[in-house]
Protein backbone atom coordinates (compact mmCIF):
# COMPACT_ATOMS: atom_id res chain seq x y z
CA UNK A 1 0.00 0.00 0.00
CA UNK A 2 2.74 2.64 0.63
CA UNK A 3 4.20 1.54 -2.62
CA UNK A 4 1.07 2.11 -4.31
CA UNK A 5 0.84 5.54 -2.62
CA UNK A 6 4.23 6.93 -3.44
CA UNK A 7 3.59 5.79 -6.83
CA UNK A 8 0.19 7.90 -7.49
CA UNK A 9 1.92 10.33 -5.79
CA UNK A 10 4.59 10.78 -8.26
CA UNK A 11 6.86 10.25 -5.09
CA UNK A 12 8.05 7.17 -6.28
CA UNK A 13 12.43 6.10 -5.86
CA UNK A 14 14.31 5.13 -8.14
CA UNK A 15 14.63 1.83 -6.31
CA UNK A 16 10.63 1.75 -6.33
CA UNK A 17 10.51 1.49 -10.52
CA UNK A 18 13.14 -1.56 -10.22
CA UNK A 19 10.49 -3.48 -7.31
CA UNK A 20 9.59 -6.80 -9.12
CA UNK A 21 5.75 -6.17 -7.56
CA UNK A 22 5.04 -3.55 -10.17
CA UNK A 23 2.49 -5.26 -12.46
CA UNK A 24 3.02 -3.06 -15.46
CA UNK A 25 2.97 0.64 -16.85
CA UNK A 26 0.59 3.11 -18.07
CA UNK A 27 1.59 6.49 -19.65
CA UNK A 28 -0.42 9.48 -18.56
CA UNK A 29 -1.34 11.39 -21.24
CA UNK A 30 -1.43 15.16 -22.09
CA UNK A 31 -4.42 17.91 -22.52
CA UNK A 32 -2.53 18.15 -26.26
CA UNK A 33 -3.00 14.45 -26.97
CA UNK A 34 -6.84 14.55 -25.59
CA UNK A 35 -7.20 17.31 -27.82
CA UNK A 36 -6.04 15.08 -30.78
CA UNK A 37 -8.35 11.97 -29.64
CA UNK A 38 -11.30 14.47 -30.30
CA UNK A 39 -10.43 15.70 -33.51
CA UNK A 40 -9.66 12.00 -34.59
CA UNK A 41 -12.71 10.77 -33.13
CA UNK A 42 -14.56 13.49 -35.38
CA UNK A 43 -13.41 12.44 -38.15
CA UNK A 44 -13.62 8.68 -38.00
CA UNK A 45 -17.29 8.70 -36.50
CA UNK A 46 -18.49 9.90 -40.11
CA UNK A 47 -16.93 6.58 -41.18
CA UNK A 48 -17.72 4.51 -38.62
CA UNK A 49 -21.09 5.19 -38.17
CA UNK A 50 -21.66 4.56 -41.94
CA UNK A 51 -20.35 0.64 -41.15
CA UNK A 52 -22.77 -1.54 -41.84
CA UNK A 53 -24.60 -2.37 -38.32
CA UNK A 54 -23.47 -6.28 -38.69
CA UNK A 55 -19.83 -5.78 -38.99
CA UNK A 56 -19.80 -3.53 -35.80
CA UNK A 57 -22.42 -6.16 -34.12
CA UNK A 58 -19.58 -8.88 -34.93
CA UNK A 59 -16.29 -6.96 -34.08
CA UNK A 60 -18.47 -6.74 -30.26
CA UNK A 61 -18.93 -10.32 -30.76
CA UNK A 62 -15.31 -10.94 -31.96
CA UNK A 63 -14.33 -9.54 -28.38
CA UNK A 64 -16.59 -11.80 -26.51
CA UNK A 65 -14.49 -14.52 -27.86
CA UNK A 66 -11.51 -12.93 -26.99
CA UNK A 67 -12.38 -12.34 -23.88
CA UNK A 68 -13.28 -16.16 -23.26
CA UNK A 69 -10.23 -16.88 -24.37
CA UNK A 70 -7.80 -14.89 -22.81
CA UNK A 71 -10.51 -14.82 -19.50
CA UNK A 72 -7.11 -16.09 -17.29
CA UNK A 73 -5.05 -13.22 -18.12
CA UNK A 74 -7.89 -11.08 -17.45
CA UNK A 75 -8.22 -11.93 -13.83
CA UNK A 76 -4.79 -12.38 -13.09
CA UNK A 77 -4.57 -8.18 -14.29
CA UNK A 78 -7.50 -7.36 -11.85
CA UNK A 79 -5.40 -9.25 -9.14
CA UNK A 80 -2.65 -7.11 -9.95
CA UNK A 81 -4.68 -4.37 -9.37
CA UNK A 82 -5.99 -5.85 -5.75
CA UNK A 83 -9.15 -7.16 -6.81
CA UNK A 84 -9.85 -10.64 -4.83
CA UNK A 85 -9.30 -13.05 -7.46
CA UNK A 86 -13.43 -14.35 -6.82
CA UNK A 87 -14.70 -10.66 -7.46
CA UNK A 88 -12.18 -10.52 -10.54
CA UNK A 89 -14.22 -13.56 -11.58
CA UNK A 90 -17.55 -11.87 -11.05
CA UNK A 91 -16.35 -8.89 -12.76
CA UNK A 92 -15.36 -10.75 -15.81
CA UNK A 93 -18.72 -13.03 -15.89
CA UNK A 94 -20.45 -9.21 -15.78
CA UNK A 95 -18.41 -8.12 -18.69
CA UNK A 96 -18.99 -11.04 -20.61
CA UNK A 97 -23.21 -10.11 -20.23
CA UNK A 98 -22.96 -7.24 -21.73
CA UNK A 99 -21.62 -8.27 -24.74
CA UNK A 100 -23.24 -11.83 -24.65
CA UNK A 101 -25.17 -13.03 -28.07
CA UNK A 102 -28.34 -12.70 -26.99
CA UNK A 103 -27.41 -9.07 -25.92
CA UNK A 104 -26.13 -8.28 -29.50
CA UNK A 105 -29.36 -9.80 -30.78
CA UNK A 106 -31.36 -7.66 -28.98
CA UNK A 107 -28.81 -4.74 -29.70
CA UNK A 108 -29.36 -5.46 -33.59
CA UNK A 109 -33.11 -5.71 -33.11
CA UNK A 110 -33.32 -2.56 -31.30
CA UNK A 111 -31.35 -0.28 -33.69
CA UNK A 112 -33.23 -0.90 -36.91
CA UNK A 113 -36.74 -1.88 -37.02
CA UNK A 114 -38.77 -2.42 -40.55
CA UNK A 115 -42.31 -3.05 -41.65
CA UNK A 116 -44.36 -2.44 -44.61
CA UNK A 117 -47.60 -0.01 -44.41
CA UNK A 118 -49.78 1.57 -47.37
CA UNK A 119 -47.15 1.16 -49.86
CA UNK A 120 -44.19 2.30 -48.08
CA UNK A 121 -41.18 0.59 -46.41
CA UNK A 122 -41.30 2.17 -42.87
CA UNK A 123 -37.88 2.01 -40.98
CA UNK A 124 -37.17 3.38 -37.12
CA UNK A 125 -32.94 3.76 -36.86
CA UNK A 126 -30.98 4.59 -33.98
CA UNK A 127 -28.48 6.69 -34.73
CA UNK A 128 -25.52 7.06 -33.34
CA UNK A 129 -24.99 10.55 -31.10
CA UNK A 130 -21.21 10.75 -32.47
CA UNK A 131 -18.55 10.97 -30.19
CA UNK A 132 -18.45 9.60 -26.65
CA UNK A 133 -16.31 10.52 -23.41
CA UNK A 134 -16.58 7.75 -21.15
CA UNK A 135 -14.55 8.26 -17.78
CA UNK A 136 -14.01 4.56 -16.26
CA UNK A 137 -14.69 4.45 -12.34
CA UNK A 138 -11.73 4.15 -10.23
CA UNK A 139 -13.48 1.27 -8.27
CA UNK A 140 -14.44 -0.74 -11.28
CA UNK A 141 -12.08 0.52 -14.51
CA UNK A 142 -12.00 -2.81 -16.18
CA UNK A 143 -16.03 -3.42 -15.99
CA UNK A 144 -17.15 0.46 -16.10
CA UNK A 145 -15.23 1.04 -19.44
CA UNK A 146 -16.40 -2.53 -20.68
CA UNK A 147 -19.98 -0.46 -21.40
CA UNK A 148 -17.59 1.27 -24.23
CA UNK A 149 -18.08 -1.71 -26.56
CA UNK A 150 -21.82 -1.46 -26.85
CA UNK A 151 -21.20 2.46 -27.65
CA UNK A 152 -19.06 1.19 -30.56
CA UNK A 153 -21.45 -0.66 -31.76
CA UNK A 154 -23.99 1.60 -31.89
CA UNK A 155 -21.93 3.48 -34.54
CA UNK A 156 -20.22 5.99 -32.19
CA UNK A 157 -16.48 7.16 -32.14
CA UNK A 158 -15.39 6.57 -28.43
CA UNK A 159 -12.50 7.66 -26.26
CA UNK A 160 -12.18 6.04 -22.94
CA UNK A 161 -10.30 7.59 -19.91
CA UNK A 162 -8.74 5.29 -17.32
CA UNK A 163 -8.48 6.12 -13.54
CA UNK A 164 -4.64 6.94 -13.21
CA UNK A 165 -4.99 4.99 -9.52
CA UNK A 166 -5.86 1.39 -11.76
CA UNK A 167 -5.30 2.04 -14.90
CA UNK A 168 -4.07 -1.73 -15.81
CA UNK A 169 -6.71 -3.39 -16.50
CA UNK A 170 -8.70 -0.65 -18.93
CA UNK A 171 -5.16 -0.54 -20.61
CA UNK A 172 -4.99 -4.50 -21.31
CA UNK A 173 -8.94 -4.22 -22.56
CA UNK A 174 -8.70 -2.41 -25.10
CA UNK A 175 -4.81 -2.47 -26.01
CA UNK A 176 -4.59 -6.21 -25.88
CA UNK A 177 -8.19 -7.50 -27.41
CA UNK A 178 -10.77 -4.68 -28.39
CA UNK A 179 -8.13 -2.36 -30.59
CA UNK A 180 -6.80 -5.38 -32.84
CA UNK A 181 -10.38 -6.39 -33.71
CA UNK A 182 -11.53 -2.69 -34.60
CA UNK A 183 -9.01 -2.66 -36.87
CA UNK A 184 -9.60 -5.98 -38.57
CA UNK A 185 -13.40 -4.88 -38.86
CA UNK A 186 -13.00 -1.60 -40.70
CA UNK A 187 -12.68 1.06 -37.71
CA UNK A 188 -10.82 4.01 -39.46
CA UNK A 189 -7.96 5.25 -37.21
CA UNK A 190 -9.68 7.60 -33.97
CA UNK A 191 -12.38 5.63 -34.25
CA UNK A 192 -11.23 4.62 -30.44
CA UNK A 193 -8.63 6.51 -28.34
CA UNK A 194 -7.73 5.78 -24.59
CA UNK A 195 -6.31 8.55 -22.24
CA UNK A 196 -5.03 8.21 -18.62
CA UNK A 197 -5.85 11.46 -17.11
CA UNK A 198 -7.49 12.70 -14.17
CA UNK A 199 -10.83 12.50 -14.29
CA UNK A 200 -11.96 16.52 -13.69
CA UNK A 201 -9.63 17.83 -16.30
CA UNK A 202 -10.56 15.02 -19.49
CA UNK A 203 -14.01 15.54 -18.31
CA UNK A 204 -14.00 19.62 -18.18
CA UNK A 205 -12.14 19.17 -21.82
CA UNK A 206 -15.03 16.98 -23.51
CA UNK A 207 -17.62 19.85 -22.02
CA UNK A 208 -15.41 22.31 -24.00
CA UNK A 209 -14.58 20.58 -27.17
CA UNK A 210 -17.54 20.68 -30.66
CA UNK A 211 -16.15 17.17 -30.62
CA UNK A 212 -17.84 15.70 -28.09
CA UNK A 213 -21.54 14.69 -28.26
CA UNK A 214 -22.04 12.77 -25.28
CA UNK A 215 -20.10 12.09 -21.43
CA UNK A 216 -20.69 8.48 -20.13
CA UNK A 217 -19.29 9.65 -16.56
CA UNK A 218 -19.15 7.27 -12.91
CA UNK A 219 -19.23 9.20 -10.05
CA UNK A 220 -20.93 10.33 -6.83
CA UNK A 221 -23.94 11.59 -7.31
CA UNK A 222 -22.82 14.89 -5.69
CA UNK A 223 -20.77 15.52 -8.51
CA UNK A 224 -22.98 14.03 -11.53
CA UNK A 225 -26.10 16.68 -10.04
CA UNK A 226 -23.09 19.52 -11.36
CA UNK A 227 -21.71 17.70 -14.45
CA UNK A 228 -25.76 16.96 -15.32
CA UNK A 229 -25.89 20.68 -15.40
CA UNK A 230 -22.88 21.16 -16.96
CA UNK A 231 -23.28 19.26 -20.28
CA UNK A 232 -27.04 20.87 -21.15
CA UNK A 233 -25.15 24.15 -20.50
CA UNK A 234 -22.48 23.24 -23.29
CA UNK A 235 -25.30 20.98 -25.73
CA UNK A 236 -24.07 17.87 -24.44
CA UNK A 237 -25.93 14.99 -23.57
CA UNK A 238 -25.30 13.33 -20.47
CA UNK A 239 -25.11 9.71 -19.66
CA UNK A 240 -24.61 9.44 -15.53
CA UNK A 241 -23.79 5.77 -13.62
CA UNK A 242 -23.50 8.01 -9.94
CA UNK A 243 -24.53 6.50 -6.31
CA UNK A 244 -26.26 3.55 -5.45
CA UNK A 245 -28.50 2.74 -2.11
CA UNK A 246 -29.63 -0.87 -3.34
CA UNK A 247 -32.48 -2.18 -1.06
CA UNK A 248 -33.47 -6.06 -0.35
CA UNK A 249 -37.06 -7.25 0.83
CA UNK A 250 -37.14 -10.61 2.97
CA UNK A 251 -40.64 -11.57 3.20
CA UNK A 252 -41.67 -14.09 5.43
CA UNK A 253 -42.10 -16.87 3.25
CA UNK A 254 -39.03 -16.61 2.07
CA UNK A 255 -36.04 -19.47 1.36
CA UNK A 256 -33.86 -17.43 4.52
CA UNK A 257 -30.76 -19.81 3.09
CA UNK A 258 -30.45 -18.56 0.11
CA UNK A 259 -31.85 -15.28 0.90
CA UNK A 260 -28.64 -14.43 3.33
CA UNK A 261 -26.49 -15.77 0.78
CA UNK A 262 -27.38 -12.99 -1.59
CA UNK A 263 -27.42 -10.52 1.20
CA UNK A 264 -23.80 -11.12 2.21
CA UNK A 265 -22.69 -10.02 -1.34
CA UNK A 266 -22.64 -6.84 0.02
CA UNK A 267 -19.48 -7.51 1.30
CA UNK A 268 -17.85 -8.11 -2.73
CA UNK A 269 -14.67 -5.73 -2.80
CA UNK A 270 -15.32 -4.55 0.78
CA UNK A 271 -18.48 -3.14 -0.17
CA UNK A 272 -17.10 -0.95 -2.85
CA UNK A 273 -19.59 -1.64 -5.24
CA UNK A 274 -22.72 0.60 -6.66
CA UNK A 275 -24.77 -2.81 -7.13
CA UNK A 276 -23.67 -4.45 -4.24
CA UNK A 277 -27.01 -4.37 -1.70
CA UNK A 278 -26.78 -1.83 1.02
CA UNK A 279 -29.56 -2.18 3.73
CA UNK A 280 -32.14 -5.54 3.99
CA UNK A 281 -36.12 -5.01 4.86
CA UNK A 282 -36.65 -8.36 7.12
CA UNK A 283 -40.20 -9.87 7.74
CA UNK A 284 -40.78 -9.46 11.58
CA UNK A 285 -41.73 -13.28 11.26
CA UNK A 286 -38.34 -14.46 9.90
CA UNK A 287 -36.24 -11.53 10.91
CA UNK A 288 -34.32 -13.11 13.51
CA UNK A 289 -33.70 -16.53 11.53
CA UNK A 290 -32.56 -14.54 8.93
CA UNK A 291 -30.03 -12.18 10.63
CA UNK A 292 -28.65 -15.19 12.19
CA UNK A 293 -27.44 -17.23 8.94
CA UNK A 294 -26.32 -13.44 7.68
CA UNK A 295 -24.90 -12.77 10.87
CA UNK A 296 -23.19 -16.62 10.78
CA UNK A 297 -21.89 -15.74 6.70
CA UNK A 298 -20.16 -12.29 7.61
CA UNK A 299 -18.34 -14.00 10.46
CA UNK A 300 -17.08 -16.47 8.00
CA UNK A 301 -15.43 -13.88 6.33
CA UNK A 302 -11.53 -12.88 6.65
CA UNK A 303 -9.00 -10.36 4.96
CA UNK A 304 -6.17 -11.67 2.95
CA UNK A 305 -4.16 -10.97 -0.11
CA UNK A 306 -6.25 -10.83 -3.29
CA UNK A 307 -5.28 -14.02 -5.15
CA UNK A 308 -6.43 -15.80 -2.47
CA UNK A 309 -9.85 -17.49 -3.85
CA UNK A 310 -11.76 -17.64 -0.32
CA UNK A 311 -11.06 -13.74 0.14
CA UNK A 312 -13.88 -11.14 -0.81
CA UNK A 313 -12.39 -7.94 0.66
CA UNK A 314 -10.62 -5.74 -0.04
CA UNK A 315 -8.62 -2.61 1.13
CA UNK A 316 -11.62 0.47 2.13
CA UNK A 317 -10.75 3.91 0.62
CA UNK A 318 -12.95 5.25 2.79
CA UNK A 319 -12.29 3.96 6.04
CA UNK A 320 -12.80 6.98 8.16
CA UNK A 321 -16.29 7.64 6.75
CA UNK A 322 -17.65 3.90 7.81
CA UNK A 323 -16.32 4.46 11.42
CA UNK A 324 -18.23 7.70 11.54
CA UNK A 325 -21.26 6.29 9.89
CA UNK A 326 -21.08 3.01 12.48
CA UNK A 327 -20.78 5.18 15.21
CA UNK A 328 -23.86 7.16 14.42
CA UNK A 329 -25.78 3.97 14.06
CA UNK A 330 -25.02 2.95 17.47
CA UNK A 331 -25.72 6.57 18.73
CA UNK A 332 -29.41 5.94 16.80
CA UNK A 333 -29.95 2.59 18.37
CA UNK A 334 -28.66 0.53 16.07
CA UNK A 335 -27.78 -3.00 17.66
CA UNK A 336 -24.04 -3.48 16.42
CA UNK A 337 -23.72 -7.03 15.90
CA UNK A 338 -19.87 -7.59 14.49
CA UNK A 339 -17.48 -6.02 12.73
CA UNK A 340 -15.89 -2.17 12.25
CA UNK A 341 -11.76 -3.23 13.47
CA UNK A 342 -9.22 -1.52 10.96
CA UNK A 343 -7.15 -4.64 10.17
CA UNK A 344 -4.04 -5.18 8.22
CA UNK A 345 -3.69 -7.90 5.45
CA UNK A 346 -3.05 -11.00 8.16
CA UNK A 347 -6.47 -9.35 10.19
CA UNK A 348 -4.23 -7.76 12.90
CA UNK A 349 -5.77 -5.07 14.32
CA UNK A 350 -3.85 -1.75 13.33
CA UNK A 351 -4.95 1.82 13.25
CA UNK A 352 -2.99 2.14 10.23
CA UNK A 353 -4.99 -0.57 8.77
CA UNK A 354 -6.18 -0.65 4.96
CA UNK A 355 -8.91 -3.18 5.65
CA UNK A 356 -12.23 -2.80 7.92
CA UNK A 357 -13.75 -6.10 9.34
CA UNK A 358 -17.37 -6.43 8.09
CA UNK A 359 -19.88 -4.96 9.80
CA UNK A 360 -23.48 -5.90 10.52
CA UNK A 361 -26.37 -3.77 12.51
CA UNK A 362 -30.06 -4.56 12.97
CA UNK A 363 -32.02 -1.66 13.08
CA UNK A 364 -35.33 -1.38 14.79
CA UNK A 365 -38.30 0.30 12.79
CA UNK A 366 -38.42 1.54 9.64
CA UNK A 367 -39.36 5.46 11.47
CA UNK A 368 -35.64 4.63 12.90
CA UNK A 369 -34.38 3.68 9.63
CA UNK A 370 -35.73 6.53 7.75
CA UNK A 371 -32.78 9.02 9.67
CA UNK A 372 -30.20 6.88 9.72
CA UNK A 373 -27.24 7.63 7.38
CA UNK A 374 -26.59 3.69 7.29
CA UNK A 375 -29.76 3.32 5.43
CA UNK A 376 -30.50 7.12 4.76
CA UNK A 377 -27.66 7.30 2.26
CA UNK A 378 -24.77 5.02 0.19
CA UNK A 379 -22.20 3.09 2.23
CA UNK A 380 -19.24 2.54 -0.06
CA UNK A 381 -17.78 0.50 2.43
CA UNK A 382 -18.47 -2.92 4.32
CA UNK A 383 -21.34 -2.18 6.15
CA UNK A 384 -24.73 -3.71 5.85
CA UNK A 385 -28.06 -2.70 8.51
CA UNK A 386 -31.04 -5.39 8.09
CA UNK A 387 -34.22 -3.03 9.01
CA UNK A 388 -36.68 -4.98 11.12
CA UNK A 389 -40.69 -2.73 10.93
CA UNK A 390 -42.82 -3.06 14.04
CA UNK A 391 -45.21 -6.02 13.94
CA UNK A 392 -47.09 -3.60 16.30
CA UNK A 393 -47.14 -0.80 13.73
CA UNK A 394 -49.37 -2.87 11.23
CA UNK A 395 -52.87 -4.26 11.90
CA UNK A 396 -52.47 -6.46 8.26
CA UNK A 397 -49.81 -8.38 6.51
CA UNK A 398 -51.39 -6.28 3.39
CA UNK A 399 -50.42 -3.00 5.42
CA UNK A 400 -46.71 -4.24 6.45
CA UNK A 401 -46.25 -5.11 2.61
CA UNK A 402 -47.42 -1.45 1.69
CA UNK A 403 -45.05 0.25 4.23
CA UNK A 404 -42.02 -1.86 3.20
CA UNK A 405 -42.91 -0.93 -0.37
CA UNK A 406 -42.95 2.46 -0.18
CA UNK A 407 -40.17 2.29 2.43
CA UNK A 408 -38.27 0.88 -0.42
CA UNK A 409 -40.02 3.25 -3.61
CA UNK A 410 -38.80 6.56 -1.59
CA UNK A 411 -35.28 5.63 -1.74
CA UNK A 412 -33.57 9.16 -2.96
CA UNK A 413 -31.44 6.55 -4.69
CA UNK A 414 -33.06 3.79 -7.58
CA UNK A 415 -30.00 1.47 -8.71
CA UNK A 416 -31.30 -2.11 -8.30
CA UNK A 417 -33.36 -3.60 -5.98
CA UNK A 418 -33.89 -7.09 -5.06
CA UNK A 419 -37.13 -9.36 -3.32
CA UNK A 420 -36.90 -13.12 -1.85
CA UNK A 421 -40.77 -14.35 -1.69
CA UNK A 422 -43.02 -16.83 -2.73
CA UNK A 423 -46.00 -14.90 -2.52
CA UNK A 424 -46.71 -14.30 -6.12
CA UNK A 425 -49.28 -11.34 -5.07
CA UNK A 426 -45.95 -9.60 -3.58
CA UNK A 427 -43.88 -10.62 -6.05
CA UNK A 428 -46.26 -8.53 -8.37
CA UNK A 429 -46.74 -5.72 -5.96
CA UNK A 430 -42.60 -5.34 -5.64
CA UNK A 431 -42.43 -5.42 -9.82
CA UNK A 432 -45.41 -2.77 -9.96
CA UNK A 433 -42.47 -0.22 -7.94
CA UNK A 434 -40.75 2.44 -9.55
CA UNK A 435 -37.71 2.71 -8.14
CA UNK A 436 -34.68 1.44 -9.93
CA UNK A 437 -33.05 0.48 -12.91
CA UNK A 438 -33.26 -3.16 -12.33
CA UNK A 439 -35.35 -5.41 -10.04
CA UNK A 440 -34.65 -8.73 -9.14
CA UNK A 441 -36.71 -11.23 -7.51
CA UNK A 442 -35.20 -14.38 -5.65
CA UNK A 443 -32.09 -14.42 -7.15
CA UNK A 444 -28.29 -12.93 -6.58
CA UNK A 445 -28.54 -8.90 -5.82
CA UNK A 446 -25.53 -8.90 -7.73
CA UNK A 447 -25.87 -11.33 -10.55
CA UNK A 448 -25.87 -10.17 -14.30
CA UNK A 449 -28.17 -12.14 -17.25
CA UNK A 450 -27.74 -11.35 -20.73
CA UNK A 451 -30.11 -8.41 -22.20
CA UNK A 452 -31.00 -7.39 -18.71
CA UNK A 453 -29.26 -3.50 -18.05
CA UNK A 454 -26.46 -4.39 -15.70
CA UNK A 455 -26.68 -0.61 -14.26
CA UNK A 456 -28.67 2.80 -14.82
CA UNK A 457 -31.02 3.99 -12.77
CA UNK A 458 -33.61 6.46 -11.01
CA UNK A 459 -32.74 9.29 -8.71
CA UNK A 460 -29.51 10.06 -7.49
CA UNK A 461 -28.44 7.26 -8.99
CA UNK A 462 -28.47 8.31 -12.56
CA UNK A 463 -29.48 12.14 -12.78
CA UNK A 464 -32.83 13.49 -14.53
CA UNK A 465 -32.71 11.27 -17.32
CA UNK A 466 -31.71 7.98 -15.52
CA UNK A 467 -33.30 4.96 -16.62
CA UNK A 468 -31.87 1.11 -16.62
CA UNK A 469 -28.90 1.74 -19.01
CA UNK A 470 -28.43 -0.21 -22.61
CA UNK A 471 -25.25 1.89 -23.87
CA UNK A 472 -26.65 1.41 -27.25
CA UNK A 473 -29.77 3.04 -26.75
CA UNK A 474 -28.32 5.79 -24.54
CA UNK A 475 -25.65 6.82 -26.94
CA UNK A 476 -28.06 6.89 -29.97
CA UNK A 477 -31.00 8.80 -30.95
CA UNK A 478 -34.52 7.28 -32.75
CA UNK A 479 -35.11 8.64 -36.17
CA UNK A 480 -38.24 7.62 -38.50
CA UNK A 481 -37.87 7.05 -42.32
CA UNK A 482 -40.49 6.36 -44.62
CA UNK A 483 -39.90 5.23 -48.33
CA UNK A 484 -42.71 5.39 -50.95
CA UNK A 485 -42.39 2.13 -52.92
CA UNK A 486 -42.38 2.92 -56.52
CA UNK A 487 -43.71 6.05 -56.35
CA UNK A 488 -46.00 7.60 -59.50
CA UNK A 489 -44.50 11.04 -61.00
CA UNK A 490 -46.84 13.39 -58.87
CA UNK A 491 -47.11 12.30 -55.22
CA UNK A 492 -50.18 13.63 -53.68
CA UNK A 493 -51.11 13.29 -50.18
CA UNK A 494 -54.82 10.95 -50.22
CA UNK A 495 -56.40 12.08 -47.17
CA UNK A 496 -58.85 9.02 -47.51
CA UNK A 497 -55.97 6.51 -48.05
CA UNK A 498 -53.98 7.62 -44.91
CA UNK A 499 -57.45 7.44 -42.88
CA UNK A 500 -57.70 4.00 -43.99
CA UNK A 501 -54.24 3.04 -43.57
CA UNK A 502 -54.44 3.96 -39.76
CA UNK A 503 -57.76 2.98 -39.07
CA UNK A 504 -58.54 0.10 -41.52
CA UNK A 505 -61.51 -0.59 -43.55
CA UNK A 506 -64.37 1.90 -43.70
CA UNK A 507 -66.94 1.38 -40.64
CA UNK A 508 -64.27 -0.53 -38.76
CA UNK A 509 -64.48 1.79 -35.59
CA UNK A 510 -67.85 3.65 -36.50
CA UNK A 511 -70.22 4.28 -33.17
CA UNK A 512 -73.36 1.71 -32.86
CA UNK A 513 -76.36 3.03 -33.60
CA UNK A 514 -77.27 3.71 -29.84
CA UNK A 515 -74.55 6.30 -29.43
CA UNK A 516 -75.22 8.36 -32.22
CA UNK A 517 -78.09 10.35 -30.85
CA UNK A 518 -76.49 9.92 -26.89
CA UNK A 519 -76.90 13.50 -24.51
CA UNK A 520 -74.50 14.64 -22.14
CA UNK A 521 -75.73 15.52 -18.28
CA UNK A 522 -77.33 18.88 -19.55
CA UNK A 523 -78.99 16.98 -22.48
CA UNK A 524 -77.84 18.90 -25.15
CA UNK A 525 -75.88 16.89 -27.65
CA UNK A 526 -72.25 15.82 -27.45
CA UNK A 527 -69.54 17.86 -29.45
Amino acid sequence: MALKARLDCANATASDLADARLAGRVALSTPEQGNAALRLARRAGEEWRRVPMQRRLAFVAAVYDALCERADDVVDVLVSEGHPVRVARWELTVALSLIHPETLEHARQSLEWRTEQAGRHIRLVRKPDGVVGLNAARNAGFLSSAFGLLVLAAGNALIVNAPPTAPLAVAFLYHELVAPLLDRHGAPPGTLSVLCSPSRSAVQQWLGSPDCDDIFYYGPARHGARLEAECLEHGKKPVLELSGNDAMVVWRDADLERSATAAAERYYGSGQLCIAPKFVVAHPDVADEFTALLHRRVAELRVGPPEDPDVVLSAVVKRGECLDVLRDAVEQGAEHLCGGELVDVHDKVTARGPFVRPVLLRVHGLATARRMCAVREETFFPLMCVVVPDQADHATPEHLLTDILEFVDSNRYGLRNSLWARDPHVIERFCDMGNGGVLKVNDSHIGCLPVLPTVGGTGLSGGTFGEANLPYLRTTRLQGISVTIDPPRTQVFDHHAAVHAATGPPGAHRRPESEKHSTNEEGTAPT
